[in-house]
Formats: C-alpha cells, sequence, structure tokens
C-alpha cells in the first residue's frame, strides 16, 4: 500500500474519490464531502492534509490530518464534527493501513491517533503491540420499527405524562403548537438566522459560541446545509407555540440515518414548558410515520434527557498507533505513574468535544 500526502486545499480535486469511499465503507453523512468541504473551508488553518492510500489499483483509505504537536499526528477534528474524518474500505486492516501511514508521514513522528470513531459504524479494534484504543464519549440513537405508539408506550411514565400535561396547559391557554419543516436551499440561510438569534439569547452567548450568520460556525451552517437541501438531505425543524418561533433542530440525512446536529430552544419560556421536548416528539412521530431513516442520531456526550427518549446508548472511542511497541509500553507506564488508572493514553491531542456534546435541555420533571 502507498500513501500520498497533499495539502487539503486540494480536497475539492478529490471529493469524488471521498465521496464513493464513504459510501463503500460507514456511508456516514457526517463524512459525505457535503459535510467535510465547509469544514475545512471555516475552520481549517491551512496546516492540514490529504491522505490518500491506493493498493492494487483501488483506493482503500483516505484522511484529512493534522500535526498535533512534536512527533504526533491526528485526525483533523474541529468541534462541530461529531466524528473522525478516516475513510476505508471495510476489507483494509486497521492497524496496518495506520502503521503505514505513520512512516509516511514527514518528520519521523512517533504516534498517530485517529479521534472520535463510532462504534455503531466501526467495530473497535482489540489492542495491540503499536495499537491502543481509549473511550471518548457514550452516545444515543432511537431506532425506528414498529409503530409510534409502541415505540411512545415504551418510554417512561413521567416522560409521557409531563408531555401530555404539557399540551393540554397549551390547549387551555389557547396556544397553537405546530411543527414545521423547511428543506428547500433557499430556506437554509433564515434557518441559520433564525438559529442563530434564539441561541444567542441563551447561556451560549455568554461564552462566545453561539452561531451567528456572519461568524465562522453561521457559514459553516448554511453552506452544508444548503449542499444537503439541494439533493432533499437536509431538514430544519421548527416548532411555533402561535406565530411565536420556540424551538429548532439542524438535521441532516443519509446512510439510513437522520442527525440532529443542533438543537436550540426559547430559554426565556416557563419552566412549564420545553418546547424542545415537544418537538423532539412530534419529530420522532414524524419519522416513525414517514420511514424515511431507520435511526434518529443524537451525537454528543449522553445526557439524563437523552434517556428519557431511549434506551440505545454506544460508546466512541479513539485510536493512538505509536511506531514501536516500546514506545507504547512507555507511554503506558508513564500515564501508571501520573495516575491514570490502567495506563490507558490519551490520543495524539485531545478534542474539543462536540458542540452537541455540550448542549442540555431543560427538565420536564
Amino acid at each position: 500500500m502507498k500513501w500520498t500526502l497533499l495539502p487539503a486545499s486540494d480536497y475539492p480535486a478529490h471529493a469524488a474519490r471521498w465521496q464513493e469511499l464513504n459510501r463503500a465503507s460507514v456511508d456516514s453523512p457526517l463524512l459525505d464531502a457535503d459535510f467535510v468541504q465547509p469544514l475545512l473551508t471555516e475552520f481549517g488553518e491551512g496546516r492540514e492534509w490529504l491522505a490518500v492510500c491506493g493498493h492494487g489499483g483501488r483506493t482503500v483509505a483516505m484522511a484529512l490530518l493534522q500535526k498535533s504537536r512534536q512527533g504526533a499526528w491526528q485526525t483533523f477534528q474541529p468541534s462541530q464534527q461529531p466524528m473522525g474524518m478516516w475513510l476505508q474500505l471495510p476489507d483494509q486492516d486497521l492497524s496496518a493501513l495506520m502503521d503505514s501511514l505513520l512512516r509516511s508521514l514527514p518528520g519521523l513522528p512517533l504516534v498517530l491517533g485517529l479521534t472520535q470513531f463510532d462504534s455503531g459504524l466501526h467495530a473497535r479494534p482489540a489492542d495491540g503491540a503499536q495499537l491502543r484504543t481509549a473511550d471518548y464519549i457514550s452516545t444515543a440513537r432511537i431506532t425506528i420499527a414498529g409503530t409510534f405508539e409502541e415505540y411512545w408506550a415504551a418510554r417512561g411514565k413521567n416522560l409521557r405524562s409531563n408531555m401530555k400535561k404539557q399540551r393540554a396547559k397549551l390547549a387551555k391557554e389557547g396556544i397553537a403548537s405546530r411543527m414545521e419543516v423547511l428543506r428547500a436551499p433557499a430556506d437554509m440561510a433564515q434557518a441559520v438566522a433564525d438559529y442563530g438569534v434564539m441561541e444567542s439569547a441563551g447561556w451560549k452567548a455568554g461564552g462566545g459560541t453561539a452561531i451567528h450568520p456572519d461568524n465562522d460556525q453561521g457559514r459553516f451552517y448554511r453552506s452544508m446545509l444548503e449542499n444537503f437541501a439541494r439533493r432533499g438531505a437536509a431538514s430544519v425543524h421548527r416548532y411555533w407555540f402561535g406565530d411565536r418561533l420556540v424551538a429548532l433542530n439542524l438535521c441532516i440525512e443519509g446512510g439510513g440515518a437522520k442527525i440532529m446536529l443542533k438543537t436550540t430552544y426559547d430559554e426565556s419560556l416557563s419552566s412549564q414548558y420545553s418546547p424542545a421536548f415537544l418537538l423532539c416528539e412530534e419529530t420522532c412521530q414524524a419519522l416513525f410515520h414517514e420511514r424515511g431513516a431507520a435511526r434518529l442520531e443524537f451525537y454528543g456526550r449522553v445526557m439524563e434527557w437523552h434517556l428519557r427518549w431511549t434506551d440505545e446508548v454506544r460508546s466512541m472511542y479513539h485510536i493512538t498507533h505509536y511506531r514501536w511497541p516500546a514506545l507504547k509500553s512507555l507511554h503506558t507506564l508513564v500515564n501508571k505513574l501520573r495516575g491514570g488508572g490502567a495506563g490507558q493514553p490519551a490520543p495524539a491531542a485531545e478534542p474539543v468535544p462536540p458542540a452537541a456534546a455540550r448542549h442540555t435541555e431543560p427538565s420536564t420533571e
């Protein structure tokens, strides 16, 4: 196998090959070229590399990489990307690919880290002489099987009761609630602007992490959603109380999944209402009735509110490959001496958790 390293600015010329490899492997919308290119445009620093591996006349693996520190490389991992940007054909050996890539990188690097692998798409490899995995987070999904009534009956009594009470209260107060789904490319700019206005009025405004149409996050989500919308694979779910917009979800679709990328809601509403939960309920109803996706993916760290909606939890993990077995042993020993428990080493660099992992919802208890 032979790796070729190219500046990430060359990615558009190789996007078709990336797309084919994604379809032939994990088939995730998060690794679709329509998602990856806007990430590079808005969050790339000009130091990223595109690695392409050919073997037997085929492209067998591709990755987007960055040097994380002296002697260490890792996959390019902006916080808006829940998954590591590594693709390989299923019949290829991961450890062999990583070892070959590590020895092809400039500067005699010692460690290569692949970040944020989804165990639902990539079976977690066994640790080896040069390879070790480390837990990242647990994440949740809802499988769309059976009827919505069966799914809803399996939810906790408190959730079902609270949703019923909220809807009864809205009806008593004469407030008509409704969900609107936007799919047209021309609607995405306004949807992102609306999202930014609502998010900026909440807790994220103080941390400077809110979306704004003119910041890098706003430009990324607009461009990415427009890309997906051009082929009918984007959806923005907006929830209304009368003529008042109270919650939004930004979603993309593909590979049998609907991925809820970001959620925001009007935090000025009374605690008696949880518009994000009401929106989630109606989103699930629509998915079960339409059968347009096999699963609803939340991504991000599992929180208490996720567990009200699903029992399906799985792990995400990092992978570290060392140039020599002795280096792995030394790293393990150093971590033990530093109080690292079983000596599980960190990846080549610790990525920032995705924005979805830091999102919380109001309690409806």
